[in-house]
């Protein structure tokens, strides 16, 4: 499952949540981690720029995002809903 990271250079809470995703997949879960860096593009850092980091899923049929702040727990079921669901687990 690919995962998308909205981030920008020099957030620390964005590498907070890099942290939790890699925590994800060192328990087991197919996650394709891209970070995305908004600064590169005025369309992002409008939609996203108050709101990093952001995590987003093309699963499902319409998408997901889930905004800082959440947790592990939080962020696990964020993934379960957005389509990832526990198959990607082993």
């Amino acid at each position: 499952m690919k995962v998308n990271l909205y981030t920008t250079c020099g957030c620390h809470l964005c590498e907070e949540a890099f942290s939790l995703l890699q925590l994800l997949q060192h328990d087991g879960w197919n996650l394709q981690i891209n970070e995305v860096e908004i600064a590169t593009s005025d369309s992002l850092i409008e939609r996203y720029g108050v709101r990093i980091p952001v995590i987003a899923t093309d699963a499902g049929s319409h998408g997901s995002e889930l905004g800082w702040p959440f947790s592990q727990k939080e962020l696990t079921e964020f993934l379960i809903q957005a389509g990832t669901a526990m198959d990607n687990k082993p």
